[in-house]
């Protein structure tokens, strides 16, 4: 789980002094103005900044107790690099959507890993949909969680009422969903065949 503690230690060094640093958060969050005019780098460095300790915690206990999971079977196929590559690859994909949306609205931001860290965890979802997810300590099946999470999803996007990006959640994890079917093709009927025999927290 190197690359887990390296993503996760990196995204605090960064985080952290943008608490204090406005001006440097400015320079790395999302902001379709910048990106229009060339300042491409904000595609993944708004995936390492957070708006305050209560996102990056949130984010970043996620990221181990999924990432640790996922980085040892993604390693099998393509390498401790290619783990850390899937992971920069799904925080510039979860944003992509987002900047076609707002690429002429200046007073669209976003930050935090959430798009990357969604496709870690729909990742895991895939290989062990009978697993045991804890929300807010409530034990519930991550078959289960996954379905509440999009149907959430869709309908705070299309709500539009908080300052949460839902679209970079929901193409994070079909991001994670797809790669990790084309990286092993015969985890989709194995999923399936999961899904039909339940066994909550197995």
């Amino acid at each position: 789980m190197f690359i887990t503690i390296a993503l996760i230690a990196l995204t605090c060094a960064i985080s952290f002094p943008c608490f204090q640093n406005r001006g440097l958060l400015d320079r790395l969050l999302f902001w379709p103005p910048a990106v229009n005019r060339g300042e491409y780098w904000r595609l993944v460095t708004h995936g390492f900044v957070h708006a305050d300790g209560q996102h990056l915690l949130f984010n970043m206990v996620t990221l181990f107790f999924f990432g640790r999971a996922i980085e040892g079977f993604f390693e099998r196929y393509i390498g401790v690099a290619g783990f850390a590559l899937f992971y920069l690859a799904a925080i510039v994909v979860a944003i992509l959507p987002s900047y076609l949306r707002h690429k002429n609205d200046s007073r669209y931001r976003s930050l935090g890993a959430s798009g990357a860290v969604s496709a870690v965890l729909f990742a895991y979802i895939l290989i062990a949909p009978w697993s045991t997810i804890y929300v807010f300590f409530f034990p519930i099946p991550a078959i289960l969680y996954a379905i509440l999470f999009t149907a959430y999803g869709f309908y705070a996007t299309r709500l539009g009422h908080d300052h949460i990006n839902h679209s970079a959640h929901l193409w994070g994890a079909g991001f994670g969903l797809l790669f990790t079917l084309c990286m092993e093709p015969r985890i989709g009927p194995i999923f399936l065949e999961r899904l039909m025999q339940p066994g909550f927290g197995g």
